[in-house]
């Protein structure tokens, strides 16, 4: 017999001979070595040495490929125990019972993660930005976790699932009221995909829910909301589509944001022009075409209704308040910033009130930079008011505590 044999056997007759705990002991530890080597080996050198030719912008492919890595080691214990001399038979249920609810959760798990970066790959698509998948990612993600748990506790209590899904029926209210949420928001992130509502980037305000900002994130449960002082809003998904908010999208989308402000005129500084007024105001490029074609519109008029300088009360005139509109309109037409052929441009009188006259610009800008629109808006009403004195016109403001002490300080002509 060789050498090797006799060695063999001789380790086998010594190994016979230590006590039963010690045989048990030696066992398990042997198990637990083999286990570890193997998790060692498929963890710290096969995986590391694949690592490169892994996405490297993500480590979530790694992290799947870890847990089911994990079902190696577990599955030795499991089969393994079996080997194991002098164990007691519960003792050695329990343990294969337990590394095979080990084994389904490590699978689970590396579903969990694959699912993970599915989506990680699908974002990376410029699609993803209009159809985002990340909700139903996240349903079927508890669908796994929720088989798993089921097949967790069938393994433990040793009994067929079918018997555990069997009883679910008694507890469906029980499982509706506690996944409430969870059906709720499924549903709206159905309709909010399906109707094309809300993308990632979008600009929301929403005021029930205190968010105004771009939405960074869409999950199954809540959609993210970054506003713009740099906080964040958690807005639940069943809300958006419960409640109103506004989507400045389609401003974005048409490549020009709305200006909608009115310059408001002191009703006392509105009188007709004279014809030196007139003639005075043709220094003015923009309001050459309009007084040119105003004046003969008079005059025809006047000459058709027989009116004559002794009664100008009877004739139409020129008023400043109205050529200062027509200046408006000439000024935003020439403007290089405002776009007046894709969008409406006009300038209105709105309804006077206490305040005075407003004279309402209604135009848009050639960019949605929120920065620049602004901009533009104050280079446009700091012109407006500045020019507004040409046309012997005064903007009204309410009287402050200065004005109030002048008048108080003015003395009657008696004094």
């Amino acid at each position: 017999m060789p050498l090797t044999g006799i060695a063999m056997r001789d380790l086998q007759i010594a190994f016979a001979e230590l006590e039963p705990w010690l045989q048990t002991t030696t066992g398990i530890a042997g198990l637990l070595v083999i286990a570890v080597a193997v998790n060692y080996l498929l963890k710290y050198v096969i995986l590391r040495a694949v690592a490169p030719y892994l996405d490297v912008r993500s480590k979530t492919a790694d992290k799947s490929a870890a847990w089911f890595a994990t079902v190696f080691p577990l599955l030795i214990i499991s089969r393994g125990i079996e080997l194991v001399p002098t164990l007691d038979e519960e003792v050695r249920t329990v343990i294969t019972n337990v590394a095979q609810t080990l084994i389904v959760l490590s699978v689970a798990m590396g579903i969990v993660r694959a699912l993970t970066y599915a989506n990680e790959l699908y974002e990376r698509l410029p699609r993803s930005r209009n159809r985002p998948i990340k909700g139903y990612v996240q349903v079927v993600k508890i669908l796994v976790l929720c088989g798993a748990a089921i097949i967790m506790v069938s393994v433990l209590i040793q009994q067929s699932p079918l018997l555990l899904l069997s009883g679910l029926g008694a507890i469906t209210a029980v499982l509706l009221l506690v996944f409430k949420d969870t059906i709720l928001s499924l549903v709206a992130s159905i309709q909010i995909t399906t109707n094309d509502m809300i993308r990632r980037g979008d600009w929301i305000e929403m005021p029930s829910m205190n968010a105004d900002g771009d939405v960074i994130d869409i999950s199954l449960h809540t959609v993210k909301v970054q506003n713009f002082d740099k906080t964040i809003t958690a807005i639940p998904t069943y809300r958006l589509v419960t409640d109103s908010y506004r989507n400045w999208r389609g401003m974005s989308e048409s490549g020009g944001r709305r200006i909608k402000r009115s310059l408001v005129i002191d009703q006392n500084s509105i009188r007709f022009l004279s014809q030196d007024e007139v003639d005075g105001l043709k220094r003015f490029r923009l309001l050459e075409d309009y007084l040119a074609s105003k004046e003969e519109e008079l005059s025809e008029w006047n000459a058709k209704e027989g009116t004559s300088d002794s009664s100008p009360v009877n004739a139409r005139r020129l008023t400043n308040v109205g050529t200062l509109r027509a200046y408006i309109i000439a000024y935003l037409k020439s403007h290089p910033k405002i776009e007046e052929h894709k969008f409406t441009l006009l300038v209105r009188q709105l309804p006077s009130g206490p305040q005075g006259l407003p004279i309402e610009l209604y135009c848009f800008t050639n960019t949605t930079n929120w920065g620049e629109y602004e901009a533009i808006q104050a280079d446009i009403f700091d012109h407006l008011l500045a020019i507004t004195h040409e046309f012997d016109l005064r903007t009204f403001q309410e009287p402050s505590g200065l004005d109030l002490s002048a008048c108080g300080q003015r003395k009657t002509p008696e004094e």
